[in-house]
């Protein structure tokens, strides 16, 4: 499709705008429940701009259109903008405000910002409000402009939703449902409203197939001190499984039945609602309740993943270790003699992981990115733009799978032909890094943004930074991202981010040099107690992704003893624990990239 589409799908909007006596228009890239990746019902700013990344927020005024995403998506910005019109804004960068700033100083006083609450935060609609009303700018969060103009708009998804059952579910309904109970009668509230999707898989044992790479399903819950009511359409439960919903005292009813549930609230009663996971236009409905802000309890129970989980998260890991292996033993032995290229690098590495047991999908889309594509930290190929594997340079591969035993998310760079000494270099400060950091020692309760610092150093070190965090925190078989630790200085400090026993978090920095090459080096770690003191309880990191780090990349004059020590054993961990799940070319690939240095 021409970028002159996009155009006139602006202008439409425009004349939607005047129409509605609205001077700028923003278009988030949110749905209902906040969710990271949308259906294609929600989608209106990948519909109104043609930029695919997931991240970005678009701005459009009579005479300006721009379009803010963070430096992951730079470069695809400019190329996915070329000839719609609109402007990439380079969010973080020196000199460029953010999206409401620049409305804030644009916009003359008195003009009025349209932008559809259903898909903003109440968090950030307040935010927002305080900004623009000092320069006397009102924010109307009750209309959907883009949909207004939004011609074949996809039907919201209707996949089934089933259940995740013993042994992988290690927590039932009941267990789920009283512990969410006991942070209501915290805050003293007669209810809690919960949107966001992972909290509701979390909480139900339930899982879908709505939203891309995230077993989730579209959903609201409202959960009383004695019943609960969870919005969903009705033809996605099978008879069986409402039958069972019911005996745990759940009961049934549609999805847009939701916001008549809030408006009939008693006056007097108590609302538990998470401000950063509900939006503004869904809550206006509960225009009568009395209510209490505070995180969902959900999302901190869910991130605390128990033994049992754990020791299932370990078999996953071996799982797609042994699919790894299987793949990179294909990879080298096909060059020189296969056409290889990042389309089939991604079809190669989801058809290896589909043949382990307990494969569901992938946990994201692969990013397999060759030479300047891996400067890009989220490239993603296309059979439009893809790059052919050959020559000499470096092959970022970022991946993971879903698997009902847990969530994987991996990043690997492999040297194709002669890796250069400044590619060596450069991947030897990223494997420093992360060394480091799986190497922490750290107060239980430590702010996870904090620790950003111990993997960075040797990034810093070189002289060199990179845009993203080094660590999110990844879901028990649910979302590859979720909170709420995060390991990464930008991000602002908050009470509920404090470093506990059980949660698994990524372990990624990177180095990216536009135009040539990148590299993220990454594994998945969980906290684990390390040592209680008179000064307290520390954590430590165990490892839990298990696929060898390639040696050929490094430059081992720059490798301390310790760090040397530390990658030879993880390497024969990887060895002992994978070599009985491999055989033949992947057990001998195996044998020869987990050699001790």
């Amino acid at each position: 499709m021409g970028n002159s589409v996009y155009a006139e799908r602006i202008g439409a909007l425009r004349a939607a705008m005047s129409a509605h006596k609205i001077d700028a228009c923003v278009v988030l890239s949110s749905d209902p429940h906040l969710s990271e990746y949308l259906p294609g019902h929600w989608q209106a700013r990948s519909w109104l701009s043609g930029f695919e990344g997931s991240a970005g927020t678009l701005v459009v005024t009579a005479q300006f259109a721009g379009l803010w995403t963070d430096s992951r998506y730079w470069v695809q910005a400019e190329h996915d903008l070329d000839g719609t019109g609109i402007q990439t804004m380079r969010a973080g960068a020196d000199g460029v405000p953010s999206f409401i700033d620049w409305l804030a100083a644009e916009l003359p006083k008195g003009s009025r910002v349209g932008v559809d609450g259903q898909v903003v935060n109440v968090q950030s609609y307040r935010q927002w409000q305080a900004v623009l009303g000092k320069r006397d700018i009102s924010l109307a969060g009750d209309l959907d402009l883009p949909g207004a103009v939004w011609a074949g708009r996809s039907p919201l998804p209707a996949e089934a939703v089933y259940e995740h059952t013993a042994p992988f579910a290690c927590r039932t309904r009941a267990e789920n449902l009283a512990a969410i109970r006991a942070g209501m009668a915290l805050h003293k509230a007669d209810w809690h409203w919960v949107s966001s999707l992972d909290d509701i898989a979390w909480i139900f044992n339930l899982r879908g197939n709505d939203v891309s790479y995230n077993p989730v399903f579209l959903a609201h819950a409202l959960i009383g001190r004695d019943s609960v009511r969870l919005f969903v359409a009705p033809e996605k439960i099978d008879a069986a499984l409402r039958a069972r919903l019911q005996r745990d005292g759940i009961q049934i009813e549609p999805y847009d039945a939701a916001g008549a549930a809030l408006a009939a609230l008693a006056q007097g009663q108590t609302l538990l609602i998470d401000p950063a996971r509900t939006t503004v236009g869904v809550l206006a409905a509960a225009a009568y309740v009395e209510k209490v802000e505070a995180v969902n309890p959900s999302h901190l129970l869910k991130s605390r993943k128990t033994d049992a989980e754990l020791a299932h998260v370990r078999l996953a890991m071996e799982q797609d270790g042994a699919a790894l292996c299987e793949f990179f033993a294909w990879f080298e032995s096909a060059q020189g003699r296969e056409t290889v290229t990042e389309i089939t690098v991604d079809e190669k590495i989801c058809a290896a992981r589909a043949r382990q047991k307990d494969f569901v999908s992938p946990s994201f889309g692969t990013i397999a990115a060759f030479n300047a594509n891996g400067a890009m930290p989220h490239y993603h190929a296309t059979e439009q733009s893809h790059a052919l594997i050959q020559g000499d340079g470096l092959l970022l591969i970022d991946s993971g799978g879903q698997y009902y035993g847990g969530t994987t998310d991996i990043t690997r760079v492999v040297p194709v032909g002669q890796p250069s000494v400044e590619q060596r270099r450069d991947y030897t400060a990223v494997l420093k890094g992360m060394v480091a950091l799986s190497q922490a020692v750290f107060p239980r309760g430590t702010a996870a943004p904090s620790l950003d610092a111990i993997a960075r150093l040797p990034i810093w070190q070189a002289g060199v930074e990179y845009g993203h965090g080094t660590g999110h925190g990844v879901g028990y078989f649910l979302n590859v991202h979720e909170g709420p630790q995060a390991i990464s200085y930008r991000t602002p400090i908050n009470p509920n981010m404090g470093m506990e026993p059980g949660m698994i978090t990524s372990n990624e920095p990177g180095l990216y040099r536009p135009g040539r090459w990148g590299i993220r080096i990454e594994n998945l770690v969980v906290n684990r107690a390390a040592m209680t003191t008179e000064f307290g309880e520390f954590l430590k990191f165990e490892t839990l992704t298990l696929c060898p780090i390639d040696t050929r990349c490094i430059e081992r004059g720059l490798l301390t003893e310790t760090e040397t020590a530390w990658l030879n054993a993880y390497h024969a961990e990887v060895r002992q624990r994978l070599l009985p799940r491999v055989q033949g070319d992947a057990q001998a690939w195996l044998l020869r990239r987990t050699q001790a240095l």
